[in-house]
């Protein structure tokens, strides 16, 4: 299938949150890594959602360019071709942007899905994300709400951050200390300034002890009935029923995190949670394989010649594909979205 519409993707987010289950939004780099995750999703029957970060962004135009943007819609462009020969949809989403890159990275972002739209074509992007969580939360809203309005005008959803993710990605450090946990009252004023969809459709990452990074399972300490809470408070301040979940959340630095606490998370709202550190690692464990097994083959031992097929990068590139694709199908199954693709 083509790269999910503005209207597709609003209903996958809508049957995500009426169902109590989550897209793995899978961080890509290359365009192996982003062949992986579409093949991971469509062996789980499950839409997802693929993201570029300004780091990833930036290495895919090439390591002597760095040109954020010029890495992000080549991405995007290839994937609106290679993501019609599979099954289920899929959207295309930037993750984690500070203030200091949104001048380079989002905004023009947005702009050329503006221009797309102008001319009765679909978005570049379905999804961006601004990651205000380094600066107070007035200043981050106001940034949010500008961007919501330019964000509409192009079909495209916004992913805001309230609260701090602790840990680091991509050069963006987050303390760990008590912002790991978003308030009610922040979760208010985010509705007070953004609505509840009527100026746009956002997403929202509030936080409640989120790390990015490499932990064993048990080490990272989560409080998701914060999600509940927060909901709860909003819904009675606006009036709605008591069971009302007004965000649509997207949970962050999930590595490390029991499968419990994942799918608690569900339950409250959380229709995306990202996934990074573990599918860096399933691509790249093959590879170290290949190469610890085959070290007289990929090198030039002795003087010898190696063994062409041992270091033609298609050889290890096939495995690191499969093992990556298996471990987004079982984010899928984590999520519970798998067999559950609007397109099947």
């Amino acid at each position: 299938m083509p790269i999910a519409s503005p209207d597709v993707y609003a209903e996958m987010l809508s049957r995500a949150k009426s169902n109590a289950y989550a897209y793995p939004a899978i961080n890509v780099t290359s365009s192996q890594t982003l062949n992986a995750a579409l093949r991971g999703f469509a062996e789980a029957g499950s839409d997802g959602i693929v993201q570029v970060s300004t780091g990833g962004a930036e290495f895919l135009s090439g390591t002597t360019i760095k040109n954020m943007v010029l890495g992000a819609e080549a991405l995007a462009e290839y994937a609106h071709h290679v993501a019609k020969a599979y099954p289920v949809n899929i959207a295309l989403h930037t993750d984690h942007c500070p203030a200091d890159k949104l001048d380079t990275y989002i905004r023009p972002l947005i702009a050329i899905s503006r221009e797309r739209v102008s001319q009765g074509r679909d978005p570049l992007f379905q999804s961006h994300m601004w990651d205000g969580s380094a600066v107070e939360l007035e200043e981050n809203l106001k940034i949010a709400d500008e961007l919501l309005a330019d964000c509409r005008a192009a079909r495209i959803v916004l992913e805001v951050e309230i609260g701090v993710v602790g840990g680091e990605e991509d050069g963006v450090v987050g303390a760990i200390d008590e912002k790991l946990y978003t308030t009610p009252g922040d979760m208010f004023r985010t509705a007070e300034v953004l609505g509840t969809g009527e100026k746009g459709s956002y997403m929202l990452a509030a936080t409640f002890g989120n790390v990015h990074g490499v932990y064993k399972p048990g080490n990272v300490k989560l409080r998701p009935s914060i999600l509940r809470e927060g909901q709860e408070h909003v819904a009675g301040k606006l009036g709605l029923a008591a069971d009302a979940k007004p965000f649509n959340l997207v949970f962050h630095g999930g590595s490390g995190s029991d499968l419990s606490e994942i799918r608690e998370t569900l339950d409250y709202g959380v229709i995306k949670m990202n996934v990074d550190t573990d599918t860096q690692y399933a691509f790249t464990r093959p590879i170290a394989d290949h190469m610890f097994r085959n070290y007289d083959g990929v090198l030039k031992v002795d003087g010898e010649v190696g063994v062409k097929k041992a270091y033609d990068p298609r050889t290890y590139g096939k495995a690191a594909e499969a093992a990556m694709a298996a471990r987004v199908a079982q984010a899928c199954e984590d999520l519970r979205s798998t067999g559950r693709s609007i397109g099947v």
